[in-house]
């Protein structure tokens, strides 16, 4: 994931290119808005990682997401979209050294709302941006380890996270019909973990963000 800044940045740009053309073609066009809000089912897989400065490829925790969706049209080339979904983020440690070697995974379970505006470039293509708001409602710590020594998934529980989480969020759609597909990524802003005393020391564990990119199948109710 070294290369995400650089793909909000493009997603970015393309964005602003987009909408100050599709706003010259609104203007000349006649037809207005589309009627009706559409309602639907999506989901998906998540590679999701944490980070700390540079986002990177390392680290890489397979998950899902699952929730709803409903788009309301202003014109017939853009839609404000709102979701609510259960999303699986974190991220999968592999670790090897002279004391032991095993596998951490962070599991964050989360309820998500990202606000998207959504921009049709063509009757089947669309790109969406906007900001995410996230819920922690379950952590789960896993260590599987031949060593005692790091052993350390029992010491954490839900308190040692923080509840609410949010960032930026862009992707790139296809819609035929009555079902779609497309991929998103999600860019976190908010740390993930709390400050914790140890041993009359404060830590931050774990000191990072939720960085994840989706991809996602959507069905159409209406």
């Amino acid at each position: 994931m070294k290369s995400n800044i650089q793909l909000l940045a493009a997603f970015a740009l393309v964005f602003g290119i987009s909408s100050t053309n599709l706003q010259a073609q609104t203007n000349d066009s006649s037809s207005g808005s589309k009627s009706g809000a559409q309602f639907g089912v999506k989901g998906g897989v998540n590679f999701s990682n944490l980070y700390t400065e540079n986002v990177e490829d390392n680290n890489v925790l397979t998950s899902f997401n699952v929730g709803v969706f409903a788009a309301l049209p202003l014109t017939d080339l853009i839609a404000i979209q709102t979701e609510v979904l259960y999303s699986r983020k974190g991220a999968e440690l592999v670790y090897n050294n002279a004391f032991a070697e095993g596998t951490a995974q962070f599991k964050l379970n989360y309820i998500e709302v990202p606000v998207l505006l959504k921009i049709n470039i063509t009757d089947n293509l669309n790109i969406h941006a906007g900001p995410y708001f996230a819920y922690l409602i379950d952590a789960e710590v896993k260590n599987d380890s031949d060593s005692g020594i790091f052993d350390f998934e029992e010491s954490y529980d839900n308190d040692d996270f923080n509840k609410f989480d949010m960032g930026l969020a862009a992707g790139i759609g296809f819609d035929f019909n009555s079902f779609g597909i497309g991929a998103r990524y999600n860019y976190g802003l908010s740390n993930v973990g709390k400050e914790r005393t140890v041993l009359g020391q404060t830590y931050t564990i774990p000191d990072a963000k939720n960085s994840s990119i989706s991809l996602y199948l959507t069905l159409q109710l209406n």
